[in-house]
Protein backbone atom coordinates (compact mmCIF):
# COMPACT_ATOMS: atom_id res chain seq x y z
CA UNK A 1 0.00 0.00 0.00
CA UNK A 2 1.12 3.32 -0.84
CA UNK A 3 2.67 5.86 1.85
CA UNK A 4 0.85 9.33 1.47
CA UNK A 5 2.87 12.37 1.58
CA UNK A 6 2.46 15.17 3.28
CA UNK A 7 1.21 17.23 0.17
CA UNK A 8 -1.30 15.14 -0.33
CA UNK A 9 -1.98 15.28 3.36
CA UNK A 10 -2.06 19.06 3.06
CA UNK A 11 -4.31 18.76 0.25
CA UNK A 12 -6.49 16.77 1.71
CA UNK A 13 -6.89 18.78 5.17
CA UNK A 14 -8.04 21.54 3.01
CA UNK A 15 -11.01 20.22 0.97
CA UNK A 16 -11.76 17.43 2.83
CA UNK A 17 -15.38 17.05 4.65
CA UNK A 18 -17.48 14.64 6.69
CA UNK A 19 -18.99 12.38 4.10
CA UNK A 20 -15.61 11.86 2.00
CA UNK A 21 -14.17 9.57 4.48
CA UNK A 22 -15.57 6.48 3.32
CA UNK A 23 -13.94 7.56 -0.53
CA UNK A 24 -10.73 8.31 0.80
CA UNK A 25 -10.06 5.30 2.84
CA UNK A 26 -11.22 3.38 0.00
CA UNK A 27 -8.55 5.06 -2.44
CA UNK A 28 -6.25 4.62 0.37
CA UNK A 29 -6.75 0.79 -0.01
CA UNK A 30 -7.14 0.70 -3.27
CA UNK A 31 -5.23 3.49 -4.96
CA UNK A 32 -4.83 2.03 -8.60
CA UNK A 33 -8.08 0.89 -8.94
CA UNK A 34 -10.07 3.74 -11.24
CA UNK A 35 -13.52 2.66 -10.21
CA UNK A 36 -12.69 3.98 -6.75
CA UNK A 37 -11.50 7.08 -8.36
CA UNK A 38 -14.53 7.67 -10.34
CA UNK A 39 -17.03 6.63 -7.07
CA UNK A 40 -14.95 9.66 -5.82
CA UNK A 41 -15.28 12.28 -8.86
CA UNK A 42 -18.91 11.34 -8.83
CA UNK A 43 -19.09 12.08 -5.19
CA UNK A 44 -17.58 15.33 -5.83
CA UNK A 45 -19.21 16.48 -9.40
CA UNK A 46 -21.56 19.43 -7.45
CA UNK A 47 -18.04 20.54 -5.43
CA UNK A 48 -16.24 23.39 -5.75
CA UNK A 49 -14.37 23.40 -9.09
CA UNK A 50 -11.13 23.69 -7.14
CA UNK A 51 -12.48 20.81 -5.36
CA UNK A 52 -12.90 18.48 -8.36
CA UNK A 53 -9.72 19.54 -10.18
CA UNK A 54 -7.96 18.07 -6.61
CA UNK A 55 -9.23 15.06 -7.17
CA UNK A 56 -8.71 14.13 -10.54
CA UNK A 57 -5.38 15.40 -9.99
CA UNK A 58 -4.51 13.50 -7.40
CA UNK A 59 -6.24 10.58 -9.72
CA UNK A 60 -4.34 10.85 -12.45
CA UNK A 61 -1.08 10.97 -10.36
CA UNK A 62 -1.73 7.33 -9.24
CA UNK A 63 -2.94 6.62 -12.28
CA UNK A 64 -1.67 8.73 -15.49
CA UNK A 65 -2.25 5.52 -17.84
CA UNK A 66 -5.92 5.99 -17.60
CA UNK A 67 -7.79 7.49 -20.71
CA UNK A 68 -10.85 7.62 -18.65
CA UNK A 69 -10.05 9.61 -15.70
CA UNK A 70 -7.72 11.96 -18.63
CA UNK A 71 -10.95 12.40 -21.36
CA UNK A 72 -12.98 13.05 -18.19
CA UNK A 73 -10.55 15.77 -16.81
CA UNK A 74 -9.84 17.36 -19.96
CA UNK A 75 -13.55 17.56 -20.68
CA UNK A 76 -14.35 19.34 -17.18
CA UNK A 77 -11.63 21.53 -17.74
CA UNK A 78 -12.45 22.72 -21.03
CA UNK A 79 -16.10 23.39 -19.50
CA UNK A 80 -14.94 25.34 -16.84
CA UNK A 81 -13.01 28.28 -19.42
CA UNK A 82 -16.41 28.36 -22.08
CA UNK A 83 -17.26 31.87 -22.00
CA UNK A 84 -14.10 33.17 -20.61
CA UNK A 85 -12.20 35.33 -23.04
CA UNK A 86 -8.86 32.99 -24.89
CA UNK A 87 -6.68 35.60 -23.22
CA UNK A 88 -7.57 34.42 -19.66
CA UNK A 89 -4.70 32.11 -17.99
CA UNK A 90 -6.56 29.27 -17.50
CA UNK A 91 -6.83 28.17 -21.21
CA UNK A 92 -2.55 27.76 -21.23
CA UNK A 93 -3.31 26.02 -17.88
CA UNK A 94 -5.71 23.79 -20.23
CA UNK A 95 -2.77 23.89 -22.43
CA UNK A 96 -0.69 22.67 -20.32
CA UNK A 97 -3.10 19.85 -19.16
CA UNK A 98 -3.23 18.73 -22.64
CA UNK A 99 -0.08 18.63 -22.77
CA UNK A 100 0.74 16.65 -19.68
CA UNK A 101 -1.86 13.74 -20.77
CA UNK A 102 -0.45 13.46 -24.12
CA UNK A 103 3.18 12.68 -22.00
CA UNK A 104 0.99 9.14 -21.97
CA UNK A 105 -1.89 9.52 -24.51
CA UNK A 106 -0.17 10.34 -27.62
CA UNK A 107 -1.69 7.04 -29.21
CA UNK A 108 -5.37 8.25 -28.39
CA UNK A 109 -7.15 10.16 -31.57
CA UNK A 110 -9.28 11.49 -29.73
CA UNK A 111 -7.11 13.22 -27.22
CA UNK A 112 -5.31 15.09 -29.74
CA UNK A 113 -8.38 16.10 -31.91
CA UNK A 114 -10.23 17.42 -28.29
CA UNK A 115 -6.26 19.30 -28.02
CA UNK A 116 -6.59 20.39 -31.73
CA UNK A 117 -10.27 21.71 -31.36
CA UNK A 118 -9.39 23.64 -28.58
CA UNK A 119 -5.97 25.23 -29.70
CA UNK A 120 -8.44 26.52 -32.88
CA UNK A 121 -11.10 28.00 -30.88
CA UNK A 122 -7.85 30.19 -29.61
CA UNK A 123 -6.61 31.33 -32.78
CA UNK A 124 -3.26 30.04 -32.16
CA UNK A 125 -2.02 29.05 -35.67
CA UNK A 126 1.32 27.94 -36.00
CA UNK A 127 1.12 26.54 -32.12
CA UNK A 128 -1.72 24.37 -33.63
CA UNK A 129 -0.17 23.77 -36.64
CA UNK A 130 2.77 21.99 -34.88
CA UNK A 131 0.50 20.37 -33.02
CA UNK A 132 -1.13 18.55 -35.90
CA UNK A 133 2.51 17.80 -37.22
CA UNK A 134 2.70 16.00 -33.55
CA UNK A 135 -0.19 13.99 -33.90
CA UNK A 136 0.12 12.64 -37.21
CA UNK A 137 4.17 11.91 -36.46
CA UNK A 138 2.72 10.20 -32.79
CA UNK A 139 -0.54 8.56 -34.11
CA UNK A 140 0.04 5.18 -36.55
CA UNK A 141 -0.41 5.50 -40.03
CA UNK A 142 -4.44 4.45 -40.16
CA UNK A 143 -5.65 6.63 -37.58
CA UNK A 144 -4.41 10.28 -39.67
CA UNK A 145 -7.46 9.86 -41.32
CA UNK A 146 -8.78 11.16 -38.15
CA UNK A 147 -6.89 13.74 -38.23
CA UNK A 148 -6.46 15.44 -41.61
CA UNK A 149 -9.95 16.84 -42.25
CA UNK A 150 -9.61 18.87 -39.24
CA UNK A 151 -5.86 19.62 -40.46
CA UNK A 152 -7.48 20.60 -44.22
CA UNK A 153 -10.16 22.70 -42.65
CA UNK A 154 -8.38 24.81 -40.59
CA UNK A 155 -5.76 24.99 -42.95
CA UNK A 156 -8.74 26.48 -45.48
CA UNK A 157 -9.88 28.59 -43.00
CA UNK A 158 -6.73 30.78 -42.91
CA UNK A 159 -5.13 32.93 -45.29
CA UNK A 160 -1.65 30.96 -45.66
CA UNK A 161 -1.18 29.52 -49.05
CA UNK A 162 2.29 28.35 -48.91
CA UNK A 163 1.10 26.45 -45.83
CA UNK A 164 -1.31 25.58 -46.91
CA UNK A 165 -0.32 23.89 -49.90
CA UNK A 166 2.74 22.49 -48.12
CA UNK A 167 -0.18 20.61 -46.02
CA UNK A 168 -2.07 19.34 -49.04
CA UNK A 169 0.69 17.92 -50.69
CA UNK A 170 1.84 15.66 -47.58
CA UNK A 171 -2.15 14.73 -47.37
CA UNK A 172 -1.95 13.51 -50.85
CA UNK A 173 1.08 11.31 -50.61
CA UNK A 174 -1.22 9.13 -48.17
CA UNK A 175 -4.72 9.89 -50.06
CA UNK A 176 -4.36 10.19 -53.61
CA UNK A 177 -8.58 10.73 -54.16
CA UNK A 178 -8.43 14.32 -51.87
CA UNK A 179 -6.57 15.53 -55.63
CA UNK A 180 -10.24 16.87 -56.64
CA UNK A 181 -10.57 18.84 -53.32
CA UNK A 182 -6.79 20.10 -53.78
CA UNK A 183 -7.48 21.21 -56.92
CA UNK A 184 -10.33 23.24 -56.07
CA UNK A 185 -8.08 24.81 -53.15
CA UNK A 186 -5.42 25.68 -55.57
CA UNK A 187 -7.96 27.29 -57.97
CA UNK A 188 -9.76 29.19 -55.18
CA UNK A 189 -6.30 30.76 -54.18
CA UNK A 190 -5.36 31.52 -57.18
CA UNK A 191 -2.58 29.21 -57.76
CA UNK A 192 -3.43 28.29 -61.47
CA UNK A 193 -0.21 26.64 -62.31
CA UNK A 194 -0.19 24.13 -60.03
CA UNK A 195 -3.99 23.14 -60.28
CA UNK A 196 -2.85 22.22 -64.06
CA UNK A 197 -0.63 20.64 -62.91
CA UNK A 198 -2.33 18.45 -60.30
CA UNK A 199 -5.23 18.07 -63.06
CA UNK A 200 -2.82 16.55 -65.92
CA UNK A 201 -1.54 14.67 -63.35
CA UNK A 202 -5.15 13.42 -62.03
CA UNK A 203 -5.86 12.85 -66.22
CA UNK A 204 -3.00 10.44 -66.65
CA UNK A 205 -3.55 8.36 -63.41
CA UNK A 206 -5.32 5.63 -65.54
CA UNK A 207 -6.04 3.97 -61.71
CA UNK A 208 -7.63 7.28 -60.51
CA UNK A 209 -10.93 7.17 -59.61
CA UNK A 210 -12.79 10.94 -58.72
CA UNK A 211 -14.58 10.85 -55.28
CA UNK A 212 -16.87 13.57 -56.99
CA UNK A 213 -18.09 11.47 -59.99
CA UNK A 214 -16.26 13.24 -62.46
CA UNK A 215 -15.59 11.02 -66.04
CA UNK A 216 -12.07 12.17 -67.51
CA UNK A 217 -13.71 13.66 -70.13
CA UNK A 218 -15.26 15.98 -67.12
CA UNK A 219 -11.57 16.43 -65.92
CA UNK A 220 -10.18 16.86 -69.32
CA UNK A 221 -12.91 19.95 -70.06
CA UNK A 222 -11.80 21.40 -66.82
CA UNK A 223 -8.09 21.11 -67.39
CA UNK A 224 -8.91 22.97 -71.23
CA UNK A 225 -10.98 25.25 -69.75
CA UNK A 226 -8.43 26.36 -66.82
CA UNK A 227 -5.63 26.19 -69.18
CA UNK A 228 -7.09 28.14 -72.21
CA UNK A 229 -8.64 30.81 -69.97
CA UNK A 230 -5.39 31.64 -67.78
CA UNK A 231 -2.32 31.67 -70.48
CA UNK A 232 -0.88 34.32 -67.87
CA UNK A 233 -0.70 32.13 -64.67
CA UNK A 234 -0.57 28.82 -66.40
CA UNK A 235 3.42 28.55 -67.45
CA UNK A 236 4.45 25.03 -66.74
CA UNK A 237 2.87 23.10 -69.06
CA UNK A 238 2.63 23.13 -72.64
CA UNK A 239 -0.82 24.45 -73.60
CA UNK A 240 -1.05 23.59 -77.29
CA UNK A 241 0.06 20.06 -77.28
CA UNK A 242 -2.16 19.08 -74.53
CA UNK A 243 -5.31 20.42 -76.60
CA UNK A 244 -4.23 19.02 -79.43
CA UNK A 245 -4.01 15.74 -77.72
CA UNK A 246 -7.41 16.27 -76.36
CA UNK A 247 -8.70 16.46 -79.82
CA UNK A 248 -7.66 12.77 -80.98
CA UNK A 249 -8.82 11.49 -77.97
CA UNK A 250 -12.37 13.15 -77.43
CA UNK A 251 -13.64 13.47 -80.19
CA UNK A 252 -16.87 14.85 -79.74
CA UNK A 253 -15.62 17.75 -77.81
CA UNK A 254 -13.78 18.97 -80.82
CA UNK A 255 -15.23 22.56 -81.41
CA UNK A 256 -14.93 22.87 -78.14
CA UNK A 257 -11.25 22.12 -78.05
CA UNK A 258 -10.31 24.28 -80.76
CA UNK A 259 -12.36 27.20 -79.10
CA UNK A 260 -10.26 26.71 -76.17
CA UNK A 261 -6.78 26.88 -78.03
CA UNK A 262 -7.60 30.25 -79.83
CA UNK A 263 -9.17 30.97 -76.70
CA UNK A 264 -5.74 30.69 -75.11
CA UNK A 265 -3.80 32.92 -77.36
CA UNK A 266 -6.07 35.63 -77.60
CA UNK A 267 -5.93 35.91 -73.93
CA UNK A 268 -2.01 35.79 -74.52
CA UNK A 269 -2.36 38.53 -76.57
CA UNK A 270 -1.23 36.80 -79.86
CA UNK A 271 -3.95 37.52 -82.27
CA UNK A 272 -2.54 36.14 -85.35
CA UNK A 273 -1.37 32.67 -83.73
CA UNK A 274 -5.29 32.79 -82.65
CA UNK A 275 -6.63 33.30 -86.39
CA UNK A 276 -4.48 30.75 -87.64
CA UNK A 277 -5.81 28.20 -85.06
CA UNK A 278 -9.71 28.99 -86.01
CA UNK A 279 -8.56 28.77 -90.13
CA UNK A 280 -7.11 24.80 -88.86
CA UNK A 281 -10.10 24.09 -87.27
CA UNK A 282 -12.08 25.12 -89.65
CA UNK A 283 -10.39 23.68 -92.20
CA UNK A 284 -10.48 20.06 -90.03
CA UNK A 285 -13.48 19.77 -88.34
CA UNK A 286 -15.85 16.88 -89.62
CA UNK A 287 -19.40 17.36 -88.11
CA UNK A 288 -21.33 20.98 -88.55
CA UNK A 289 -21.77 20.85 -85.08
CA UNK A 290 -18.03 21.52 -84.49
CA UNK A 291 -17.95 23.63 -87.42
CA UNK A 292 -20.80 25.91 -86.21
CA UNK A 293 -18.88 26.44 -83.07
CA UNK A 294 -15.63 27.67 -84.21
CA UNK A 295 -16.98 29.51 -87.20
CA UNK A 296 -19.37 31.38 -84.82
CA UNK A 297 -16.22 32.12 -82.32
CA UNK A 298 -13.93 33.05 -84.90
CA UNK A 299 -16.66 35.95 -86.15
CA UNK A 300 -17.18 37.10 -82.87
CA UNK A 301 -13.57 37.42 -82.41
CA UNK A 302 -13.04 39.80 -85.76
CA UNK A 303 -16.04 41.51 -84.55
CA UNK A 304 -14.59 42.22 -81.11
CA UNK A 305 -11.18 42.85 -83.20
CA UNK A 306 -12.97 45.51 -85.05
CA UNK A 307 -14.85 46.91 -81.90
CA UNK A 308 -11.80 47.38 -79.83
CA UNK A 309 -10.00 49.31 -82.87
CA UNK A 310 -12.76 51.70 -83.42
CA UNK A 311 -12.82 52.36 -79.73
CA UNK A 312 -9.26 52.84 -79.39
CA UNK A 313 -9.85 55.08 -82.65
CA UNK A 314 -12.60 57.10 -80.76
CA UNK A 315 -10.37 57.37 -78.11
CA UNK A 316 -6.93 58.34 -78.91
CA UNK A 317 -8.24 59.50 -82.46
CA UNK A 318 -7.69 58.14 -85.84
CA UNK A 319 -4.65 57.96 -87.86
CA UNK A 320 -4.42 57.07 -91.52
CA UNK A 321 -2.87 53.88 -90.56
CA UNK A 322 -5.70 53.40 -88.10
CA UNK A 323 -8.43 54.07 -91.02
CA UNK A 324 -6.31 51.03 -93.40
CA UNK A 325 -5.96 49.12 -90.50
CA UNK A 326 -9.85 49.25 -89.63
CA UNK A 327 -10.75 48.28 -93.33
CA UNK A 328 -8.44 45.38 -93.20
CA UNK A 329 -10.09 43.96 -90.39
CA UNK A 330 -14.01 44.97 -91.78
CA UNK A 331 -12.72 42.92 -95.21
CA UNK A 332 -11.27 40.06 -93.00
CA UNK A 333 -14.78 40.01 -91.36
CA UNK A 334 -16.38 40.50 -94.54
CA UNK A 335 -14.30 37.88 -96.15
CA UNK A 336 -14.90 35.01 -93.45
CA UNK A 337 -19.14 35.67 -93.91
CA UNK A 338 -18.65 34.96 -97.71
CA UNK A 339 -16.52 31.90 -97.59
CA UNK A 340 -18.85 30.25 -95.17
CA UNK A 341 -21.06 28.25 -97.13
CA UNK A 342 -18.31 26.96 -98.76
CA UNK A 343 -16.36 25.77 -95.54
CA UNK A 344 -19.59 24.27 -94.82
CA UNK A 345 -19.82 22.56 -98.10
CA UNK A 346 -16.06 21.37 -97.02
CA UNK A 347 -16.90 19.90 -93.70
CA UNK A 348 -19.80 17.72 -95.43
CA UNK A 349 -17.32 16.54 -97.93
CA UNK A 350 -14.75 15.82 -94.85
CA UNK A 351 -17.66 14.45 -93.60
CA UNK A 352 -18.62 11.96 -96.83
CA UNK A 353 -16.48 12.63 -99.87
CA UNK A 354 -18.51 10.41 -101.40
CA UNK A 355 -21.47 12.54 -101.61
CA UNK A 356 -22.45 13.52 -104.76
CA UNK A 357 -25.07 16.22 -104.25
CA UNK A 358 -22.88 18.05 -102.57
CA UNK A 359 -20.09 17.90 -104.90
CA UNK A 360 -22.44 19.60 -107.44
CA UNK A 361 -23.15 22.23 -104.45
CA UNK A 362 -19.70 22.90 -104.59
CA UNK A 363 -19.17 23.53 -107.97
CA UNK A 364 -23.04 26.02 -107.84
CA UNK A 365 -20.90 27.95 -105.12
CA UNK A 366 -18.04 28.60 -107.78
CA UNK A 367 -20.32 29.96 -110.53
CA UNK A 368 -18.50 32.40 -112.69
CA UNK A 369 -15.56 31.47 -111.93
CA UNK A 370 -14.59 28.58 -114.64
CA UNK A 371 -10.56 27.44 -113.03
CA UNK A 372 -12.35 26.54 -109.92
CA UNK A 373 -14.80 24.75 -111.18
CA UNK A 374 -12.91 22.37 -113.52
CA UNK A 375 -10.75 21.97 -110.44
CA UNK A 376 -13.68 21.18 -107.95
CA UNK A 377 -15.03 18.19 -110.89
CA UNK A 378 -11.65 16.82 -111.37
CA UNK A 379 -11.13 16.64 -107.38
CA UNK A 380 -14.94 15.04 -107.41
CA UNK A 381 -14.40 12.58 -110.24
CA UNK A 382 -10.60 11.63 -108.48
CA UNK A 383 -12.24 11.31 -105.08
CA UNK A 384 -16.02 9.82 -105.23
CA UNK A 385 -15.80 5.71 -105.27
CA UNK A 386 -18.92 4.84 -107.39
CA UNK A 387 -19.48 1.77 -105.35
CA UNK A 388 -20.08 3.80 -102.33
CA UNK A 389 -21.48 7.11 -103.60
CA UNK A 390 -24.35 8.30 -102.18
CA UNK A 391 -26.61 9.49 -105.10
CA UNK A 392 -25.75 9.11 -109.44
CA UNK A 393 -21.63 9.73 -109.31
CA UNK A 394 -22.46 9.51 -113.46
CA UNK A 395 -23.73 13.11 -113.04
CA UNK A 396 -20.40 14.65 -111.97
CA UNK A 397 -19.12 12.99 -114.95
CA UNK A 398 -21.97 14.36 -117.40
CA UNK A 399 -22.00 17.87 -115.58
CA UNK A 400 -18.59 17.95 -116.42
CA UNK A 401 -18.30 17.22 -120.12
CA UNK A 402 -21.69 19.49 -120.36
CA UNK A 403 -19.32 22.48 -118.43
CA UNK A 404 -16.71 22.19 -121.46
CA UNK A 405 -19.90 21.76 -124.08
CA UNK A 406 -21.63 25.22 -122.90
CA UNK A 407 -17.91 27.23 -123.13
CA UNK A 408 -17.60 25.39 -127.05
CA UNK A 409 -14.81 23.38 -125.65
CA UNK A 410 -16.65 19.99 -127.33
CA UNK A 411 -12.72 17.91 -127.44
CA UNK A 412 -12.58 18.48 -123.59
CA UNK A 413 -15.96 17.21 -123.40
CA UNK A 414 -15.24 14.04 -125.48
CA UNK A 415 -12.33 13.36 -123.46
CA UNK A 416 -14.36 13.97 -119.94
CA UNK A 417 -17.48 11.51 -121.48
CA UNK A 418 -14.76 8.69 -122.42
CA UNK A 419 -12.81 8.36 -119.47
CA UNK A 420 -16.72 8.53 -118.04
CA UNK A 421 -17.32 5.65 -119.95
CA UNK A 422 -14.67 3.71 -118.04
CA UNK A 423 -15.57 3.67 -114.43
CA UNK A 424 -16.72 1.23 -112.68
CA UNK A 425 -20.07 2.43 -111.87
CA UNK A 426 -22.20 0.23 -109.42
CA UNK A 427 -25.44 0.14 -111.56
CA UNK A 428 -25.36 -0.78 -115.17
CA UNK A 429 -27.72 2.14 -115.60
CA UNK A 430 -25.00 4.88 -114.55
CA UNK A 431 -22.78 3.72 -117.37
CA UNK A 432 -26.43 3.58 -119.76
CA UNK A 433 -26.97 7.57 -119.10
CA UNK A 434 -23.35 8.39 -119.78
CA UNK A 435 -23.59 7.03 -123.17
CA UNK A 436 -26.98 8.49 -123.52
CA UNK A 437 -25.73 11.81 -122.62
CA UNK A 438 -22.55 11.62 -125.08
CA UNK A 439 -24.37 10.66 -127.87
CA UNK A 440 -27.38 13.45 -127.10
CA UNK A 441 -24.39 16.03 -126.99
CA UNK A 442 -23.26 15.03 -130.33
CA UNK A 443 -26.61 15.63 -131.21
CA UNK A 444 -27.49 18.81 -130.32
CA UNK A 445 -24.07 19.75 -132.28
CA UNK A 446 -25.03 18.17 -135.69
CA UNK A 447 -23.11 14.78 -135.54
CA UNK A 448 -25.74 11.91 -136.15
CA UNK A 449 -23.38 9.65 -137.38
CA UNK A 450 -21.12 9.88 -134.36
CA UNK A 451 -23.95 9.61 -132.09
CA UNK A 452 -24.65 6.32 -134.08
CA UNK A 453 -20.96 5.02 -134.00
CA UNK A 454 -21.28 5.84 -130.33
CA UNK A 455 -24.93 3.78 -129.86
CA UNK A 456 -23.05 0.89 -132.18
CA UNK A 457 -20.30 1.19 -129.46
CA UNK A 458 -22.27 0.83 -126.46
CA UNK A 459 -24.07 -1.87 -128.02
CA UNK A 460 -21.50 -4.10 -129.28
CA UNK A 461 -21.51 -7.37 -127.01
CA UNK A 462 -18.55 -9.52 -125.51
CA UNK A 463 -17.51 -12.55 -127.06
CA UNK A 464 -18.28 -14.27 -124.20
CA UNK A 465 -22.22 -14.66 -122.59
CA UNK A 466 -22.84 -12.43 -119.63
CA UNK A 467 -25.86 -11.94 -117.87
CA UNK A 468 -27.31 -8.77 -117.34
CA UNK A 469 -27.55 -8.77 -113.81
CA UNK A 470 -24.61 -10.57 -112.68
CA UNK A 471 -23.29 -8.13 -110.02
CA UNK A 472 -19.70 -10.19 -110.16
CA UNK A 473 -19.10 -8.43 -113.82
CA UNK A 474 -18.38 -5.16 -114.42
CA UNK A 475 -21.04 -2.94 -115.50
CA UNK A 476 -19.03 -2.48 -118.83
CA UNK A 477 -19.53 -6.09 -120.12
CA UNK A 478 -23.11 -5.80 -119.28
CA UNK A 479 -24.13 -2.39 -120.60
CA UNK A 480 -25.05 -3.92 -123.88
CA UNK A 481 -28.40 -5.28 -122.60
CA UNK A 482 -29.30 -2.12 -121.59
CA UNK A 483 -32.82 -0.99 -123.12
CA UNK A 484 -31.83 2.72 -121.94
CA UNK A 485 -28.86 2.40 -124.87
CA UNK A 486 -31.31 0.02 -127.09
CA UNK A 487 -34.45 2.76 -126.98
CA UNK A 488 -32.33 5.93 -127.47
CA UNK A 489 -30.29 3.61 -130.46
CA UNK A 490 -33.31 3.02 -132.14
CA UNK A 491 -34.38 6.37 -131.95
CA UNK A 492 -31.66 7.88 -133.74
CA UNK A 493 -31.75 4.44 -136.35
CA UNK A 494 -35.25 5.79 -137.27
CA UNK A 495 -34.08 9.65 -137.34
CA UNK A 496 -30.85 9.63 -139.34
CA UNK A 497 -30.01 5.34 -139.99
CA UNK A 498 -31.78 3.23 -143.14
CA UNK A 499 -34.79 1.28 -142.71
CA UNK A 500 -32.46 -2.14 -142.72
CA UNK A 501 -30.73 -0.67 -139.87
CA UNK A 502 -33.10 0.76 -138.45
CA UNK A 503 -35.26 -2.87 -138.46
CA UNK A 504 -31.72 -4.16 -137.19
CA UNK A 505 -31.80 -2.59 -133.92
CA UNK A 506 -35.62 -3.56 -133.38
CA UNK A 507 -34.86 -7.57 -134.53
CA UNK A 508 -31.79 -7.19 -131.62
CA UNK A 509 -33.85 -5.79 -129.34
CA UNK A 510 -36.54 -8.28 -128.92
CA UNK A 511 -33.47 -11.31 -129.67
CA UNK A 512 -32.10 -10.16 -126.03
CA UNK A 513 -35.77 -10.19 -124.88
CA UNK A 514 -35.03 -6.48 -123.80
CA UNK A 515 -38.25 -4.81 -124.90
CA UNK A 516 -41.37 -3.94 -123.44
CA UNK A 517 -44.95 -3.45 -125.00
CA UNK A 518 -43.97 0.30 -125.71
CA UNK A 519 -40.55 -0.98 -128.11
CA UNK A 520 -42.74 -3.61 -129.58
CA UNK A 521 -45.77 -1.41 -131.14
CA UNK A 522 -43.11 1.42 -132.31
CA UNK A 523 -41.32 -1.23 -134.13
CA UNK A 524 -45.28 -2.31 -135.78
CA UNK A 525 -45.87 1.23 -136.33
CA UNK A 526 -42.50 2.07 -137.57
CA UNK A 527 -42.70 -1.25 -140.35
CA UNK A 528 -46.24 0.14 -140.58
CA UNK A 529 -45.00 3.35 -142.21
CA UNK A 530 -42.82 1.65 -144.50
CA UNK A 531 -45.70 -0.43 -145.61
CA UNK A 532 -43.92 -3.65 -144.68
CA UNK A 533 -47.62 -4.61 -142.98
CA UNK A 534 -46.41 -8.37 -142.55
CA UNK A 535 -43.05 -7.80 -140.87
CA UNK A 536 -45.48 -5.52 -138.53
CA UNK A 537 -47.73 -8.41 -137.73
CA UNK A 538 -44.59 -10.36 -137.19
CA UNK A 539 -43.66 -8.11 -134.91
CA UNK A 540 -46.60 -8.02 -132.98
CA UNK A 541 -46.92 -11.72 -132.93
CA UNK A 542 -42.69 -11.70 -131.59
CA UNK A 543 -43.95 -9.19 -128.33
CA UNK A 544 -47.55 -11.58 -127.66
CA UNK A 545 -44.92 -14.51 -127.28
CA UNK A 546 -42.89 -12.42 -125.24
CA UNK A 547 -45.28 -11.08 -122.35
CA UNK A 548 -47.86 -12.93 -120.30
CA UNK A 549 -51.20 -11.18 -119.04
CA UNK A 550 -51.80 -8.58 -118.06
CA UNK A 551 -48.83 -6.89 -119.77
CA UNK A 552 -49.83 -8.42 -123.63
CA UNK A 553 -53.81 -7.18 -123.30
CA UNK A 554 -52.60 -3.70 -124.88
CA UNK A 555 -50.30 -5.71 -127.51
CA UNK A 556 -53.30 -8.11 -128.47
CA UNK A 557 -55.73 -5.80 -128.57
CA UNK A 558 -53.78 -3.36 -131.35
CA UNK A 559 -53.13 -6.35 -132.88
CA UNK A 560 -55.98 -7.41 -133.35
CA UNK A 561 -57.75 -4.00 -134.41
CA UNK A 562 -54.93 -3.53 -137.03
CA UNK A 563 -54.77 -6.83 -138.75
CA UNK A 564 -59.14 -6.82 -138.79
CA UNK A 565 -58.68 -3.32 -140.43
CA UNK A 566 -56.00 -4.69 -142.59
CA UNK A 567 -58.20 -7.36 -144.13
Amino acid sequence: MPVSTEEDNTIADIFFEEEDLPYEEDILRNPYNVKCWLRYIEHKKDARKEVLNTVYERALKQLPGSYKLWYSYLKLLRSQVRGMIVTDPAYEEINSAFERSLAFMHKMPRIWLDYLHFLIDQGKITRTRRCFDRALRSLPITQHGRIWPLYLKFVRSHDLPETSVRVYRRFLKLQKEGSEEYISFLISIGWLDEAAQRLADVINDESFVSVEGKSKHQLWNQLCELIAKNPDKVTSLKVEPILRQGLKRYTDQIGVLWNSLADYYIRGGHFERARDIYEEAIQTVITVRDFTQVFDACAQFEKSMIAAKMETMEEEGASEEDDLELELRLARLENLMDRRPLLLNSVLLRQNPHNVHEWHKRVSLFEGKPREIINTYTEAVQTVDPKVASGRPHTLWVEFAKFYEKNDQIEDARIVFEKATQVPYKHVDDLASVWCEWAEMELRHDNSDEALRLMQRATTPLKRQVAYHDETETVQARVHKSLKVWSLYADLEESFGTFKSCKAVYDKIIDLRIATPQIIMNYAMFLEENNYYEEAFKAYEKGIALFKWPNVYDLWNTYLTKFITRY
